[in-house]
């Protein structure tokens, strides 16, 4: 998805307790706050804001998530809203420079007066206005990165993660590749940040540090990657590990096969979405494709029993002005979904507050495969993930979803949680 879904890398940074004692909790609804004294609510309206790659180097994997969330809140809005209120969602294009996301980000905040920001993407963009948020007290929820740092709630109590980590993703991908191809060589092609880097050291932390025989990282500003994976071909890798945003994944897998090389590929949910990579590799996609692996938490947008999907996909095609479904529009409605869900768990008179209290209360359960990790002491998003795999141009779930807790990689057997009535949180 998702975050490139993100140039998701990771910083690590730290933080300080949220002091909620003076507040209206979750389930005395917010009471003690009139809406004109919390900012972006009144009467009839929430308004929220987003930073997104509208424009630039991220955008032809990324700029379709927001119109999905948009589309969400839109037949919300068109079925009540919540408690009375319809929402506002403001998109702001920082073309995925983290620059232009300082801009962005201070509009929204000192000018549009916010209540939240929702699903705020990318690592390099997001990590720029973590210290502004989180100082402002705006919640910051569901960033769309699979970095780390969105789980600090000590140094960053207002911001919360959204997508499985990239060291979580890495170790199943790993696990797996241990149990279905025990004898090959091992690699990995990852960006040259710290989604690269944790992914990296998420796979080692599985297979052992001399457990890859080849690394090679990209920058995004280079697109000619010919030099990494020839190297890679040399070095006899049989299985490739991909940390890599959806664009450096199509030109891996295309380069690769200019080389007359294909091997196995297992790639992060950052750089896995079929019907995005098909729009890079055109005619020869599931030829290319066939056999491809990726992570994933989120509903499959090709699985049409399944009740999240169908539900998002009449949403998708009578507000979204008929964009393609993919897996995309899956990440940008659950997004949507997971804010509407706390939004009605703050209370008839939502505070800040009291967001962040129905984060904590555990009743906030999105629709991924694998449980959220919100509490108290973790602001941690998806908490493992099942994988997918491309067969003859259809990209499906197989196995059961996996959960890492800790250093351990454990199957997850527990039910996802049902759809409410109309894909409406109850």
């Amino acid at each position: 998805m998702i975050s490139s879904k993100l140039r998701l890398g990771t910083a690590v940074l730290a933080a300080a307790a949220l002091g909620l004692a003076s507040c209206a909790s979750a389930e005395e609804g917010g009471e003690a706050a009139a809406p004109e004294d919390v900012p972006g609510i009144t009467d009839t309206t929430v308004t929220v804001g987003t930073h997104q790659p509208l424009t630039g180097p991220a955008a032809a994997g990324y700029s379709t998530i927001s119109p999905a969330t948009q589309a969400y809140f839109d037949y919300v809005n068109d079925n009540g809203g919540i408690n009375g209120r319809t929402i506002e969602y403001i998109v702001k294009d920082d073309g995925y420079n983290p620059a232009n996301t300082q801009t962005a980000v201070r509009e929204m905040v000192l000018q549009d007066e916010v209540f939240a920001l929702v699903g705020g993407l990318g690592t390099p963009p997001h990590s720029a206005v973590l210290d502004f948020v989180n100082d402002n007290e705006v919640p910051d929820l569901f960033v769309a990165s699979g970095s780390p740092t969105w789980n600090q709630p000590e140094d960053y109590p207002y911001t919360y993660g959204f997508m499985v980590d990239y060291p979580t993703e890495s170790r199943i991908l790993a696990t797996y590749a241990q149990e279905e191809f025990p004898d090959k060589t091992y690699c990995f092609f990852g960006q040259d940040d710290d989604f690269g880097e944790e992914f990296q050291a998420g796979l080692e932390a599985v297979l052992g540090e001399d457990g890859l025989a080849d690394a090679q990282v990209y920058s995004t500003a280079n697109t000619d990657i010919a030099a990494q994976i020839s190297s890679m071909k040399e070095a006899g890798c049989e299985v490739n590990f991909l940390a890599t945003i959806n664009g450096f994944s199509a030109q891996a897998v295309g380069t690769a096969a200019k080389l007359g090389y294909f091997p196995q590929w297992m790639a992060s949910s950052a750089g896995g979405d079929f019907n995005t990579l098909s729009g890079y590799l055109g005619e020869n996609t599931n030829k290319l494709l066939q056999g491809f692996v990726s992570a994933n938490y989120l509903p499959g947008y090709s699985d049409t029993e399944d009740e999240w999907t169908a539900q998002f996909k009449e949403i998708n095609e009578e507000y979204n002005a008929g964009a393609p479904f993919d897996g995309n529009t899956i990440f940008g409605m659950s997004i949507g979904y997971l804010f509407v869900e706390a939004l009605k768990e703050a209370g008839e008179n939502p505070t800040r507050e009291s967001l962040l209290e129905a984060l904590e209360s555990g009743n906030v359960t999105g629709n991924g495969h694998a449980p959220l990790g919100f509490g108290e002491d973790s602001h941690r998003g998806y908490t493992g993930a099942m994988l997918t795999k491309v067969d003859n141009g259809v990209q499906s779930y197989f196995g059961t979803p996996y959960v890492v807790s800790g250093e351990e990689v454990e199957e997850y057997t527990e039910e996802r949680p049902a759809m409410p009535a109309d894909g409406l949180p109850e």
